[in-house]
């Protein structure tokens, strides 16, 4: 099965692509009052309002502060019909065949679906669908 492989730091995840409806280089985001830290802000994108989480945070992954100069992440868009979803993420790798599909070591956060083979190393898959429940649980949780 084919996946948009992306990175948060230096590790990698990846999405079905059938969840994925595009990557797109983060524009202007517009804070959002009294959203939950997880939150980078609302972006327009051809006229749509687009959520925008950091993944990092909502994965709890410390990552270092960036330094000046360093080239801004990316926003992967979810397909999710007519709620827009981005996810900020570090970079991404591209599109890639993942193999053997094996369950996550230790206690999984019901947005991960489980470990898969890369020529490059292990890639954690994530579930679209686990993570738009986080993310509603995140707003209800306000």
């Amino acid at each position: 099965m084919r996946h948009v492989v992306f990175r948060i730091g230096a590790e990698r995840y990846g999405l079905p692509l059938a969840t994925v409806r595009e990557v797109v280089t983060p524009g202007v985001m517009s804070a959002v009052p009294r959203a939950p830290d997880e939150f980078r802000g609302i972006m327009n994108l051809r006229g749509r309002v687009i959520t925008v989480v950091d993944l990092a945070a909502m994965l709890d992954i410390q990552l270092p502060t960036p330094a000046e100069g360093e080239p801004v992440g990316k926003v992967v868009i979810l397909d999710r019909g007519r709620r827009d979803l981005g996810l900020y993420v570090t970079d991404v790798d591209g599109i890639h065949a993942l193999d053997g599909l094996a369950p996550a070591p230790g206690e999984a956060l019901a947005s991960i679906r489980g470990v898969a083979r890369h020529p490059k190393g292990a890639v954690t898959v994530l579930d679209a669908d686990g993570l738009d429940k986080q993310v509603s649980g995140l707003i209800r949780s306000r």
